[in-house]
């Protein structure tokens, strides 16, 4: 007599995703530095690869096309400020800069060529990790495009912008910090609600950090903070994109 016995389930398949981990380019001629820093960064299941020179980051970025580079300062032959110049022709990748100097010029030059954050060694891993994921929780896109004041057209689902009709070149934090205005014409937003709004909710920073990047968006708009046509400044508070005028 035959005897029915239950057939053998097969173990599931490991679900399948179509969202790689986010990728990390590390930055820094100290093998110490970078291994630490590697070990953090790949325990949150990050991919992470590293480069000890600018030369070789630029070629890194260009062929990896990496999400956020944690970018040091004193490197040899090219330092990171001109890597940071140079990659921000191409990439919109998050930048973190390192950095052992700790005068407010360094980090306001560093913010000024297109780096999103920095921090100053000696540093604490964990505190990096978090700054990261703050970058990379940033909103990239909206589901609709926003119309700007007179001669600015900002198109949010294809991250472009358009002065006069002229393109013009914004870093990713650049864009979202713009894109958050020009949501909200005729409205003063304060510099925390633009900190909750492009940097995340918790983040924390000085009112400074908005002020570098709000000049830098005047600068590639053209606009001329005595008689802007685009930001107006409202002191003490924020700041205000004019509405279009019918």
């Amino acid at each position: 007599m035959m005897r029915n016995t239950p057939a053998r389930s097969e173990p599931h398949p490991p679900l399948q995703t179509t969202e790689r981990p986010p990728r990390i380019l590390v930055v820094d001629d100290e093998p110490p530095i970078v291994e630490l820093v590697t070990g953090y960064l790949e325990r949150e299941g990050w991919q992470v690869r590293s480069a000890v020179d600018g030369l070789a980051a630029l070629e890194a970025i260009h062929a990896w096309e990496p999400d956020a580079i944690v970018l040091d300062v004193m490197l040899p032959g090219m330092d990171g400020i001109e890597v940071c110049t140079r990659l921000r022709a191409f990439s919109d990748a998050y930048v973190l800069m390192l950095t052992a100097r700790s005068e407010e010029i360094d980090r306001i030059v560093g913010l000024t060529i297109g780096a999103d954050d920095y921090l100053t060694k000696p540093f604490s891993p964990r505190e990096l990790v978090a700054r990261i994921k703050v970058l990379l929780r940033r909103p990239r896109t909206s589901a609709r495009a926003a119309a700007g004041p007179d001669g600015l057209e900002v198109d949010e689902p294809r991250r472009l912008v358009h002065v006069d009709g002229e393109r013009v070149e914004l870093t990713a934090l650049e864009f979202n910090l713009l894109a958050a205005l020009v949501r909200a014409p005729g409205v003063v937003v304060s510099r925390t609600a633009l900190l909750e709004q492009v940097w995340g909710p918790g983040y924390e920073a000085d009112d400074h950090l908005v002020d570098v990047h709000v000049a830098n968006v005047r600068r590639k708009l053209g606009d001329d903070p005595a008689n802007p046509r685009f930001i107006e400044t409202v002191r003490g508070v924020g700041y205000r994109v004019p509405e279009a005028t019918e």
